[in-house]
């Protein structure tokens, strides 16, 4: 399966990088199934960089394999497993998971939000779950070792000329 991953510069040689800032699934090389979502990470990223580029590294996954050979986390919707994965992951509590690979669930910037009110105790997670499926949804699969990135492949990559959004 072809996969995405939006930046500033071309990834040709994916690497595990510690993030300086609290992402959804901790930290390793993420990437998505949607372009679409690609695209908005690239433009958040050159903002971000205060950068002049936008630019979709292309991936070939061997999905199939990795299941076979990996750890993998799975979350198919927002839900309360999701909610405590992200909301640890997000404020930095070490997680007792081994695991090489996690799909699932990444929002937009209102669902961020959402997950700042239930991290408060101003929302229950039952109503944090309510709000998060009502928002759009896109995928991140997140390359979390040095032998998962040994399941994709770099295609090739493309420069994304103008704004997309804003």
């Amino acid at each position: 399966m072809l996969i995405f991953h939006g930046s500033d510069v071309a990834v040709k040689e994916p690497k595990i990088l510690s993030a300086n800032r609290l992402l959804d699934f901790g930290e390793g090389f993420y990437t998505t199934s949607s372009l679409e979502q690609a695209k908005r990470w690239a433009q958040k990223v050159k903002e971000r960089r205060n950068s002049r580029k936008q630019i979709i590294s292309i991936f070939e996954f061997d999905m199939c394999k990795a299941e076979n050979d990996l750890k993998f986390i799975k979350f198919d919707s927002p839900d309360h497993e999701w909610l405590h994965f992200v909301t640890a992951c997000r404020t930095g509590k070490k997680l007792d998971y081994d695991y090489d690979i996690v799909t699932g669930p990444v929002a937009n910037d209102n669902v961020y939000a959402t997950i700042q009110l239930f991290e408060t105790g101003l929302l229950s997670e039952a109503e944090t779950i309510t709000r998060l499926k009502i928002e759009l949804i896109y995928d991140q699969i997140l390359f979390h070792t040095e032998q998962a990135l040994k399941y994709i492949t770099y295609k090739q990559h493309e420069e994304i000329i103008g704004e997309l959004y804003g």
